[in-house]
């Protein structure tokens, strides 16, 4: 586990793409995200569950939701010695709050007894007073800048950017010293009809969803239902299903003529033969990735800079 995560990357278990960088506009599809990916943990070997660092407002909510979803056995809280805007997350905190989508145990209703007895209160029989069982674990980092705001998106993307990098690394050749450029690897064919297609992050017209597919980064996914197209497609999806994501790719362009994706990925061939679906989100290319292709004589595909910001 010790290290950035971009040099040991492995291929998950189970794996649903999101497709955004954050879960801020679709909460409820995160958690059926977790729901599934959840679902085929066989309790085996001891699970780490890696939360969010979103822990203001819904954040904090949606953290309440998963603690008490997914049931865990200790929860590890990390704290700053400074910053006090989170309560500790004790098991009868969980229990007695309110999360962004699931309800918190009201307080039991009391009794009051004589108040010269031992005894001054007692709860209402019946009533499901029974806090989570887990154990919570305070840490306290002392370590340089622990806890400095602003500096986690920026890190975060540059992370994000050196995994995506690492997995292209996969189609490299090992026996070759040179890394070669993308576009001297030989992409797959995909018939338009072939595999399902869906943006995830915004509603795109059908006339403009070559475009929006083009030169994108994509998750390899698998959809229970058959894929059925009277035409020659392209299939387009009407909801993001939650499914199985077997891995990544590019498509690397699009031959409208000949109805047919091209796409580069490490992915091997016999869990390609299962994917019919393909999900783009707002994931994207590192931009070394477009500017820093060598080989190339004038302008370089997809980049540009002849742009209108003003429209």
């Amino acid at each position: 586990l010790p290290g950035p995560p971009f040099t040991h990357q492995q291929t998950p278990h189970k794996m649903v793409y999101y497709g955004q960088t954050s879960c801020e506009q679709d909460t409820e599809r995160y958690l059926d995200v977790v729901k599934y990916v959840f679902s085929c943990y066989k309790k085996e070997v001891p699970l780490v569950i890696n939360t969010m660092g979103w822990v203001k407002g819904e954040g904090l909510l949606l953290l309440i939701d998963l603690i008490r979803l997914l049931s865990p056995s200790h929860v590890v809280q990390m704290d700053v010695y400074d910053w006090k805007a989170m309560p500790s997350l004790t098991p009868e905190h969980v229990h007695l709050s309110a999360g962004l989508h699931t309800k918190g145990k009201q307080q039991p209703k009391c009794k009051q007894l004589d108040t010269s007895a031992g005894e001054s209160w007692r709860c209402s029989e019946g009533e499901d007073v029974s806090a989570p069982q887990y154990k919570l674990l305070y840490i306290n980092p002392e370590f340089p800048r622990a806890g400095v705001a602003g500096e986690a998106r920026v890190h975060s993307g540059i992370l994000r950017d050196m995994s995506i990098l690492g997995y292209l690394g996969q189609l490299q050749y090992p026996d070759i010293r040179a890394v070669l450029p993308l576009h001297s690897l030989v992409p797959y064919q995909v018939p338009f009809n072939a595999v399902a297609l869906r943006v995830i992050h915004t509603d795109v017209a059908p006339t403009n969803i070559m475009y929006a597919v083009n030169a994108s980064w994509v998750g390899l996914c698998c959809i229970p239902d058959e894929i059925q197209c009277q035409t020659d497609g392209p299939v387009l999806l009407t909801q993001t299903p939650v499914c199985d994501c077997l891995g990544f790719g590019i498509v690397r362009g699009v031959d409208v003529q000949k109805k047919l994706y091209h796409i580069l990925t490490p992915v091997p061939p016999e869990n390609l033969r299962l994917v019919n679906c393909l999900l783009l989100g707002n994931i994207a290319i590192p931009n070394c990735v477009l500017v820093g292709q060598q080989g190339i004589e004038g302008e370089i595909p997809y980049v540009t800079s002849d742009y209108n910001y003003s429209i």
